[in-house]
């Protein structure tokens, strides 16, 4: 099986953890724009481009392109949001600040917000001895939410298929 994009995913698991638990001396780190500018990705997908999306098609219609300093094809007007592709389809979208769920959780949120949300997420826990953050999986049918914190705060939101986000976790790879 291609998968594409897939290699780079645990890199920036990796990175993100190394570069902080998201507490600082003056308290948890909280996104650096307002919610206000958060732009919502639900369980279909984002403005248009749904999951399950050929690259082809959405190079077709100029959602898709390609950067020479991205590890990897980008979504147009959406440097925010980076695309994993498997066998030529989409099936997550690996979400940044100021990204958004459609119940306002974003990078910087409480985990107590999203267990209030989600109350019936799986909680998943990092193998120890890595630099990876534990994740909550909040699953609606065969789509899911997956949000990386690191035990306070979420520092990554990862929607799309449910297989490929717990693929991602388990495997702990990134989205490049």
């Amino acid at each position: 099986m291609k998968l594409r994009q897939f290699g780079f995913i645990a890199t920036l698991l990796t990175a993100a953890s190394i570069a902080g638990s998201g507490v600082s001396p003056q308290g948890p780190m909280v996104p650096a724009r307002p919610v206000g500018d958060a732009q919502v990705v639900d369980l279909d997908g984002l403005g248009g481009i749904e999951f399950g999306d050929t690259e082809q098609d959405l190079t077709r219609r100029g959602a898709l392109r390609a950067e020479v300093d991205a590890c990897g094809p980008t979504l147009a007007g959406h440097e925010e949001v980076s695309p994993i592709f498997v066998e030529d389809r989409l099936v997550l979208l690996w979400l940044d600040d100021p990204m958004s769920t459609p119940d306002g959780i974003t990078v910087g949120t409480p985990i107590g917000e999203v267990l209030a949300n989600h109350p019936s997420a799986t909680r998943l826990h990092a193998p120890q001895r890595t630099y990876r953050f534990d994740g909550l999986l909040a699953r609606d049918g065969d789509r899911a939410y997956l949000f990386l914190h690191d035990g306070v705060t979420v520092q990554k939101i990862i929607a799309g298929y449910a297989e490929w986000a717990r693929r991602l976790f388990d495997e702990g790879h990134g989205p490049c």
